[in-house]
């Protein structure tokens, strides 16, 4: 049986970066607010007891979310700036043509058509400023959309998004979802030619 503080850390971990509420985490595993308050301090204070472990628990906004402590810095700043970053991998294209095509979208929506947490991928391409936060949803949780920036378009040397390529259309006339996959990897693929 699994304790409420691994099912917090648990919903921590994949909310990501926009966290998630108390009210989020007492309706899913059942404990008043109350005690998931007391279970997060817990939690938060074994991490900052444990030499070995790099995690924190970050409250901003009345949202929870996991981040790596200040003492990383340094090292996942170089991380970011190493020119192996430079180059977008498969993946990060991928999330980017998501965004690029489905603009703005949020990390949810991201990763219902990938099939995958996104949320590394969605934090390169702000760090690379491929991406920007464009506002909140209008929805429960208030998540985060994201849209392309300038920069998207001159890293990509076009001027307007216009000049995207044109996602195949189906019969109501909506680009699917696969539509927009298909379409990333027939052009991944082409520039590997």
């Amino acid at each position: 049986m699994l304790s409420n503080q691994v099912k917090i850390e648990s919903l921590l971990f994949v909310s990501g970066s926009e966290g998630i509420s108390l009210t989020e985490i007492s309706q899913l595993i059942g404990l008043l607010k109350p005690a998931v308050h007391d279970q997060i301090l817990r939690l938060n204070k074994k991490y900052q007891e444990d030499s070995s472990c790099s995690f924190e628990i970050i409250e901003a906004g009345e949202r929870y979310r996991l981040a790596t402590k200040k003492a990383f810095s340094n090292l996942l700043k170089q991380y970011f700036e190493a020119p192996s970053m430079i180059e977008i991998s498969g993946a990060c294209l991928e999330t980017l043509s998501i965004i690029a095509y489905k603009q703005p979208v949020t990390r949810i929506e991201i990763e219902e058509i990938r099939g995958v947490q996104s949320g590394g991928m969605i934090q390169k391409l702000l760090l690379l400023d491929l991406i920007k936060e464009d506002g909140r949803l209008d929805a429960p949780g208030r998540p985060i959309l994201y849209s392309t920036t300038t920069n998207f378009l001159d890293y990509f040397g076009i001027k307007t998004l216009s000049e995207l390529p044109e996602l195949p259309k189906d019969k109501d006339e909506q680009a699917s979802d696969e539509d927009v996959l298909e379409l990333f990897n027939e052009k991944l693929y082409e520039e590997e030619q």
